[in-house]
């Protein structure tokens, strides 16, 4: 038990009751020693450590060891502080393979070109006393859009015609903000259904995490692209549909699909979805079908793919009889 983090916390926030007390770290190199109670101080302000926070994903947490969620004692409010964390993998699309990793710089970037956008979250970076780029964020008030959409107590069809068209022009702003980035030379790097968040007041929907880069020289925007539409893909499905889930769901359908259902990106995820609901306007299908393992063509930029998104909007809406 460390006094001198007693001190702090009784001298910044009284109120506050801990069972346990840490150390004060000004260098956060050794992310993994951080844990509940310690203190981080970073040019004089101090964020006491809750937790670690974890991706979760089929019932599984994830934990993320350099990324803590904690309480800013100068002013009581939340915020996670992600620590430096480096990481290299390859990605597949297709044949090509394409090396992805983590870069606390370009997020670093992201959020100042994005300070006071809604779209995005909001946060600032600053050194360690060994000069490790921390970014400290606000911490978005919502739930991952995802989650929204799948708990919307509704049959697909119902759903399909009566809510999805608001989501999609939501959606679309979401995509206008990527293509925000992309006309300022930047990538979100990692688009992804727990990536895109929907705030409990407003409603607005707003992308988090940007620490990911890609290099992709055939398509410099290619996987923020493909991230958009498997997005797509899952809000105008309401889930994500693979042959080990389709019988459960549809046990009294017989569909038959073939290779080129499936997505380029996700290899067992069908995209095909007027396979699997008739009633799907052709056109929308269409633009999921950009994505397939059969495309032909790709799209290039955020402009294309909203172009043909914009008008299935109104399809949706004429055919579920909507004024």
């Amino acid at each position: 038990m460390s006094k001198e983090v007693q001190e702090l916390v009784k001298r910044l926030r009284p109120s506050l009751s801990l069972g346990e007390y840490g150390k004060v770290y000004d260098d956060t190199s050794e992310f993994m020693k951080i844990s509940y109670g310690d203190v981080i101080r970073l040019e004089g302000q101090h964020y006491l450590v809750i937790r670690d926070e974890a991706e979760r994903s089929f019932g599984i947490e994830d934990p993320k060891y350099w990324v803590k969620r904690c309480i800013h004692l100068e002013s009581g409010e939340r915020k996670i502080l992600k620590l430096v964390f480096y990481e290299k993998f390859s990605l597949k699309l297709g044949d090509i393979e394409i090396p992805c990793f983590r870069s606390p710089r370009k997020e670093a970037r992201i959020l100042e070109l994005v300070r006071g956008d809604k779209r995005f979250m909001q946060g600032v970076s600053c050194l360690d006393s060994k000069g490790n780029l921390v970014r400290i964020l606000d911490v978005v008030s919502g739930k991952r859009l995802d989650h929204f959409v799948f708990e919307i107590e509704k049959g697909h069809k119902e759903y399909f015609f009566q809510d999805l068209p608001a989501i999609l022009e939501n959606f679309m702003d979401s995509c206008r903000a990527i293509k925000f980035l992309h006309d300022h030379g930047e990538i979100h790097g990692d688009i992804r259904r727990d990536h895109l968040w929907r705030e409990y007041k407003s409603g607005q929907y707003v992308w988090i995490d940007f620490d990911y880069a890609y290099e992709f020289e055939e398509s410099p925007f290619g996987l923020d692209i493909f991230g958009l539409g498997s997005l797509l893909i899952y809000l105008a499905g309401k889930q994500i549909y693979t042959e080990a889930n389709l019988q459960h769901i549809m046990a009294d359908k017989q569909i038959e699909l073939e290779e080129n259902d499936f997505s380029l990106l996700y290899k067992n995820r069908i995209v095909n979805l007027k396979k699997l609901f008739p009633y799907i306007p052709r056109e929308l299908n269409l633009v999921f079908m950009h994505f397939s393992q059969g495309a032909e063509v790709f799209y290039e930029t955020v402009d294309e793919f909203l172009y043909d998104l914009e008008p299935c909007i109104e399809l949706i809406r004429k055919k579920g009889g909507q004024p």
